[in-house]
């Protein structure tokens, strides 16, 4: 285990919020943590602003408050909340087939699979295959793919984890209804009216502001997705083909919704407080109160036909569940993990909010016990 003690550890913890210090300290000090940051907002105001260790496998960059890093499918939630705002606004209705809006989606027997159907997971919709391999920053490659693409299943009658589709598939939906793509749409309506670093790409941002993403040999999604024979490989071919992709400057550059949004834990945090609040934050409506109990309405509770593993899922986002997606004591709150062990979630009830944007990923196929920690302290 790396022990990483000679980073600092700086920011603010406001002493309600202790625990959450002590369990990001203990983090470098005994679970191999490299360099991260969390926060945490309550009531609309931030409590937690922490951020320590390197920016950088060989520990040469410090990580600074400005960091960014690829937080890897917390960009689907996020490519979710656009949808749900277009639903809050009228322009989408949620039970009209998707096909209603783009038609060459049709394609495949897919003309009576509903937005519902496929923010929900159930769409069947889990591969590309008429992609190329290595052409998911081929946007118009990607998505001609998918409208031919035949479902796995029986629409409705099966879910699982749409784990490198959902990002496409979500985002072409935007750019049919709003005219934007999908990355300004984010940007317009949501990153830049609450002051949140976080969007698809690092957006220009420079190198050393850029932390790396260190894989980590034991992470059963780094494993599987690079190893053709599985689920997740024969989902994810379509990635561009490096030995350590997450850091490429043609990821980093591109969009890849499902996989490549970069931010951190504040900005994450900070977009998750407005739904943590009933949607508004400092004036900022990104969606109604109805709409928010809507998103997190449960879908589905167990097996994913993708994973084989057990989730709980809602409307384009995960329910807490202790051994996925660990977000404390409320069963409603909601949100999104990131492989290797980034989160952001929301809990109404409590008006609370949380982020966690790590560089080394943690073991195993959940959110490891550095994301665990961290967000069962907030609650002490």
């Amino acid at each position: 285990m790396t022990i990483l003690m000679t980073a600092p550890i700086e920011g603010h913890c406001d002493p309600e919020f202790a625990a959450v210090g002590e369990a990001f300290e203990a983090n470098f000090r005994e679970r191999g943590e490299r360099g991260a940051a969390v926060a945490v907002y309550r009531d609309g105001v931030k409590c937690v602003d922490l951020w320590g260790g390197w920016a950088d496998k060989a520990q040469t960059r410090l990580w600074r408050e400005d960091t960014i890093i690829c937080m890897m499918s917390v960009g689907k939630g996020m490519a979710a909340l656009c949808l749900w705002m277009l639903a809050d606004r009228g322009a989408l209705d949620m039970d009209r087939p998707v096909a209603h809006y783009w038609p060459e989606f049709a394609g495949g027997g897919k003309a009576a699979i509903t937005v519902r159907t496929l923010i929900t997971g159930k769409a069947g919709l889990l591969f590309a295959d008429a992609a190329p391999d290595g052409a998911g920053l081929d946007w118009k490659a990607m998505i001609s793919a998918y409208e031919v693409q035949v479902p796995e299943w029986e629409p409705g009658t099966d879910h699982g984890y749409h784990s490198f589709s959902a990002g496409y598939l979500f985002g072409e939906l935007v750019r049919r209804i709003d005219g934007r793509r999908i990355e300004r749409f984010f940007d317009e309506e949501v990153a830049q009216p609450l002051g949140a670093s976080y969007g698809y790409g690092t957006r220009g941002a420079p190198d050393e502001q850029v932390a790396d993403v260190i894989p980590n040999p034991d992470s059963h999604t780094f494993v599987q997705t690079r190893d053709p024979s599985t689920k997740l490989g024969r989902a994810w071919r379509q990635r561009p083909p490096s030995d350590n992709p997450y850091n490429d400057a043609a990821y980093r550059e591109g969009v890849m919704p499902s996989s490549n949004g970069h931010g951190n834990a504040r900005a994450v945090a900070r977009i998750y407080a407005a739904l943590a609040c009933g949607g508004t934050l400092d004036g900022v409506q990104l969606v109604s109160p109805d709409t928010i109990e809507k998103m997190r309405s449960e879908a589905w509770f167990g097996t994913c036909a993708m994973t084989d593993r057990v989730f709980r899922y809602g409307h384009g986002f995960f329910l807490n569940e202790p051994n996925m997606s660990p977000m404390g004591p409320n069963a409603g709150s909601f949100g999104h993990p990131g492989a290797g062990g980034a989160l952001g979630f929301a809990d109404p009830e409590n008006r609370i909010s949380f982020g966690y944007s790590p560089s080394f990923m943690c073991a195993g196929g959940g959110l490891g016990e550095r994301c665990a920690a961290l967000s069962a302290a907030v609650y002490v």
